[in-house]
């Protein structure tokens, strides 16, 4: 991508309309676990407004990848493998099941960075979620693009700093019910042989935002409240099979947590709550 090229999607913005059901909110619980709002009356729980706003495109729209292809708000960014890479979200009120949401999504930045693998992309996403009573969620998105190499190339392995405070099963089905409830058609979650032959990880990766709504969660029981500020980046790859590691810690700042698998991280977070800011 050239610098005028750049230029001309940064600062672009798209409204999305959205709402979570009763069912839905059911079939969230069920994946994810915890409880589903009894009525209306009930708040969602933090993060939840993710499966509020699904892509709705066709699958003739799709990519190889299973990524939708093309956009009028994402670059066409010409690197194959499209993470999320992490983000941070402020939460100013609860959305409740049924109600009308309402997103705006404007490009923030673009940034070509070269990393040791290669060229790298990162493009940053400011979201505002809106419901009934005005501005809910105020969210950052941050994605990385990046080349797929010839061989699997994972990233230095950091140990988990704490002992575990969780383990969760992660078995496919979880993965296929998540990229159900999130209606994400990236294959590297339930496509072996893509996964291996065309990316060339080892095995199926757990979704970041899987991770993270499980890093929220625990973050919740924890203080039995929700955070009014939430942040979380990904550091190595999680794959199907083995168990997810849940470990936190207190401190000064709020709540650090993390992910991990075998002993070394997989994704960090940072909960706060309004009296540690």
């Amino acid at each position: 991508m050239d610098k005028l090229n750049v230029d001309a999607w940064v600062g672009r913005e798209v409204i999305a309309s959205g709402s979570i059901s009763d069912r839905q909110a059911q079939m969230i619980a069920a994946t994810i676990g915890g409880a589903a709002p009894i009525d209306v009356t009930d708040p969602l729980p933090p993060l939840w407004h993710w499966y509020a706003f699904t892509p709705i495109e066709s699958n003739a729209a799709l990519g190889p990848d299973g990524h939708v292809r093309g956009s009028s708000l994402l670059p066409p960014i010409h690197l194959k493998r499209r993470m999320w890479a992490g983000g941070g979200l402020t939460f100013h009120r609860p959305v409740h099941a049924g109600e009308r949401l309402q997103r705006s999504t404007r490009v923030r930045s673009i940034v070509e960075k070269q990393g040791k693998s290669g060229p790298m992309v990162f493009v940053t996403l400011d979201h505002l979620i809106f419901g009934a009573h005005g501005l809910a969620v105020e969210e950052r998105q941050d994605i990385v693009y990046l080349d797929i190499p010839d061989t699997f190339m994972p990233p230095a392995k950091q140990a988990l700093p704490v002992p575990l405070c969780e383990r969760v099963d992660m078995p496919e089905t979880v993965l296929f019910r998540y990229s159900a409830i999130t209606f994400n058609a990236h294959r590297i979650h339930y496509d072996l042989r893509y996964t291996q032959e065309v990316e060339k990880y080892p095995g199926l990766l757990v979704h970041g935002p899987l991770q993270a709504a499980l890093l929220m969660r625990a973050a919740v029981r924890h203080r039995e409240r929700a955070p009014l500020f939430f942040e979380f980046r990904a550091m190595h790859p999680m794959f199907v099979g083995s168990a997810c590691d849940i470990a936190m810690q207190e401190s000064t700042e709020g709540l650090s947590l993390w992910t991990g698998q075998d002993g070394h991280q997989c994704m960090q977070a940072q909960a706060v709550w309004e009296e540690t800011q």
